[in-house]
């Protein structure tokens, strides 16, 4: 049986249950994803970026956010959105609550005029959302340590031929430790 849920942007009661949610969904990795999370609540504002939480009754079983960076294009530096992370409780996974997240944060960033969306995941989930090699569509990786298939992107309306270029995530990535995979 499926959950029936509702998606809103996240408020600041919400903190506790995100940290919850991306601890539960990452398991040994949860506690420094919920660091990232709490370093990159500081970059969304009402114009560029947003946090989303799935809800079910008063609980939080889900989360997703959007956070800018920059694409290092020949003609400009352009601010492009990131999705990272996206997470969903354990018990409620496989029921379409992160697909509806990511839905939805597409729908908001692409109004608030970003012309592409960057991820780091798998192929195999994002594709059927959309996403495609990063590097098919001409853009290159921010780190080697990002496996090539990974490296994911999609192209919404604000985006014109000119940007093409490499991904430069913002520096809360980069000061957590958050880009790549390490060994």
């Amino acid at each position: 049986m499926s959950l029936t849920f509702d998606i809103r942007r996240e408020l600041p009661a919400d903190r506790d249950a995100v940290r919850e949610v991306n601890c539960a969904a990452f398991g040994d990795d949860g506690a420094h994803v919920a660091g990232l999370v709490d370093a990159l609540r500081d970059l969304i504002n009402d114009d560029c970026g947003v946090s989303l939480v799935a809800v079910e009754g008063d609980a939080v079983i889900g989360h997703v956010m959007f956070t800018p960076s920059l694409l290092d294009a020949p003609r400009a530096l352009v601010t492009v959105q990131v999705l990272s992370p996206l997470a969903v409780m354990p018990a409620a996974q496989r029921r379409g609550v992160g697909s509806a997240l990511v839905r939805r944060g597409i729908d908001i960033v692409a109004g608030q005029g970003a012309p592409i969306v960057f991820l780091e995941g798998n192929p195999a989930y994002y594709s059927r959302l959309g996403f495609v090699a990063a590097a098919s569509l001409a853009y290159r990786r921010p780190s080697l340590r990002i496996p090539e298939p990974a490296f994911q992107a999609m192209n919404l309306a604000a985006r014109e031929p000119w940007m093409t270029g490499t991904l430069v995530y913002s520096h809360v990535f980069w000061e957590h430790d958050a880009v790549g995979l390490r060994s």
